[in-house]
């Protein structure tokens, strides 16, 4: 059922079981997820509409410092479907590693393990249209041909599956697909126009009581429910609890001074070129639906005390004439940016295909896709300027530790030496990862734009804002959902994870409600 906010009468009242704030992809898979159980209402709030608007998007100003990175503006997207709008849809899970207390990553161990999430990610899967939950590199040989792998030991580098979801942004994202089951849904109402401005909870603040909804026709209106899940993406979830400072002085959740903080990206960057002997038959690295990355083995990583991430090839013909995405995506106008970058993604293919001949057609380029450790200067804060409807900006400061660049660094470092045995290639790093004692970053340095970590999930309230169920320490029925509960970032996109971790809190809270009946 779809209701259009700006149509109801001023001050109505909005009453179900469940409130979900925000229709991205935590939002959109949670109401799939609800479908199934039709004897609860489910209220979904979306602050636009089905299509971008410019009014709308200005709630997403603000400021960036630190590490630059792109405008608050145009990072993200507020209208239904999220920023599965712009999504490129690449989509592989966690590593067991990912999860585990890592003594050399400050701040790591999540309070539950992969083997939680392998049911939600089989879940995820197909709610993200993909094929089997099955990642390894021998089940995908059998899917397709010449799916040939470097001859490298598996005990130090590894090869990382990867898949491409059709439902990505370049195709409508989840609102093309989801639009209508949504809309048509008798147990899913979705208000859009529907902007959370505020958080009202109990006296003692144990428990949400309502929340205030406003929109640019002038109309208030409260929401009420039994549970309310904030689903708004890491940077808006974190701005929203930090608002609602009413009754709580620092914000809802934030006791302990964690909400906004350790706010991660994923390191993507050009960081060497790989140069083969002679040519090496493979599809394996071309982004066909299926493709791989070089991973590094967990014990390597330990042994030599690095973060997780992957690398892979590219045609150095086409790289060499392309742009930093960070150089690309710099206006405050999203549809501005997609225009320049793939303007210059066209024009470096043309150039590439000219340029292609020789030896040079045995050159790629390596990105670095990597983690970011967890630091808590690394956040989200609002300040003292407000949007339309009175809510405070969120404000980032993007910050980078020394393990960071080390890390990105060792990885190229045993990936080259381990190619180098193997006898197929070399690989030259780029100057900017030389100097071993140079860990200021490259020009070109780019984030994914996947933002994490900012309500970072912890059973200890003294080291996250949210438990292992994803609910706000101290108040009994507010949860979040998405990347921002990440306790770490693993190397991995982050919307496959997003959307498993947010099926394991709807089966959470139907669990609740079924035990409250």
């Amino acid at each position: 059922m779809h209701i259009d906010a700006r149509n109801l009468p001023d001050h109505s009242i909005i009453e179900g079981d469940v409130c979900i704030v925000g229709a991205g992809a935590a939002g959109i898979s949670m109401s799939l997820d609800w479908m199934k159980n039709p004897k609860q209402k489910v209220i979904l709030l979306e602050s636009g509409g089905f299509e971008f608007e410019d009014r709308i998007q200005d709630m997403y100003k603000g400021k960036t410092t630190g590490q630059k990175y792109y405008p608050m503006r145009s990072n993200r997207l507020s209208f239904f479907g999220g920023t599965t709008n712009h999504w490129a849809g690449m989509c592989s899970p966690f590593d067991d590693i990912d999860f585990e207390k890592r003594d050399w990553v400050p701040n790591s161990g999540w309070p539950i393990v992969k083997k939680d999430l392998d049911p939600f990610y089989a879940k995820a899967n197909e709610v993200l249209k993909l094929g089997p939950y099955d990642y390894t590199l021998e089940f995908w040989q059998k899917q397709k041909p010449n799916m040939n792998p470097f001859p490298l030991d598996s005990n130090i580098v590894w090869h990382k599956m990867w898949q491409l979801s059709p439902v990505n942004g370049f195709t409508g994202g989840l609102a093309k697909v989801y639009k209508e089951p949504v809309v048509k849904s008798k147990n899913i109402h979705l208000y859009t126009y529907a902007t959370m401005v505020d958080v009202k909870a109990t006296e003692d603040v144990s428990s949400i009581s309502e929340l205030v909804v406003k929109n640019y026709a002038g109309k208030t209106h409260i929401v009420r429910a039994k549970y309310f899940i904030l689903a708004g993406g890491a940077i808006q979830n974190a701005r929203m609890l930090l608002a609602a400072n009413s009754q709580a002085k620092n914000g809802l959740g934030n006791d302990n001074d964690l909400v906004g903080r350790y706010f991660m990206e994923h390191l993507e960057i050009d960081t060497a070129e790989l140069w083969l002997l002679k040519p090496f038959p493979t599809d394996l690295f071309s982004w066909n639906g299926t493709w791989c990355e070089l991973a590094i083995h967990p014990k390597v990583q330990q042994a030599n005390k690095i973060l997780n991430g992957t690398a892979g090839p590219q045609p150095l013909t086409y790289i060499r004439n392309t742009k930093p995405r960070i150089d690309l995506w710099k206006s405050e106008n999203w549809k501005k940016n997609v225009d320049d970058m793939f303007g210059n993604w066209d024009e470096a293919a043309k150039k590439a295909e000219k340029e292609n001949i020789g030896s040079i057609s045995r050159a790629y380029s390596f990105q670095t896709r990597m983690e970011q450790s967890p630091n808590p200067d690394s956040r989200v804060t609002i300040g003292q300027e407000k949007d339309e409807l009175g809510v405070p900006l969120a404000n980032l400061n993007w910050q980078l530790t020394d393990l960071d660049k080390r890390s990105l660094r060792k990885i190229n470092q045993i990936i080259g030496h381990q190619v180098g045995v193997a006898g197929f290639a070399r690989l030259k790093l780029h100057e900017s990862l030389r100097d071993e004692n140079d860990n200021s970053w490259p020009a070109g340095t780019n984030g994914g734009w996947h933002h994490m970590g900012t309500t970072r999930m912890s059973d200890d309230p003294k080291n996250g804002v949210v438990d292992k169920n994803c609910k706000v320490h101290g108040i009994s029925n507010l949860y979040v959902a998405g990347s921002g509960c990440y306790t770490t970032s693993a190397a991995p996109n982050p919307t496959l994870t997003l959307v498993a971790l947010s099926l394991r809190l709807s089966s959470h809270i139907q669990d609740r409600l079924n035990q409250s009946a």
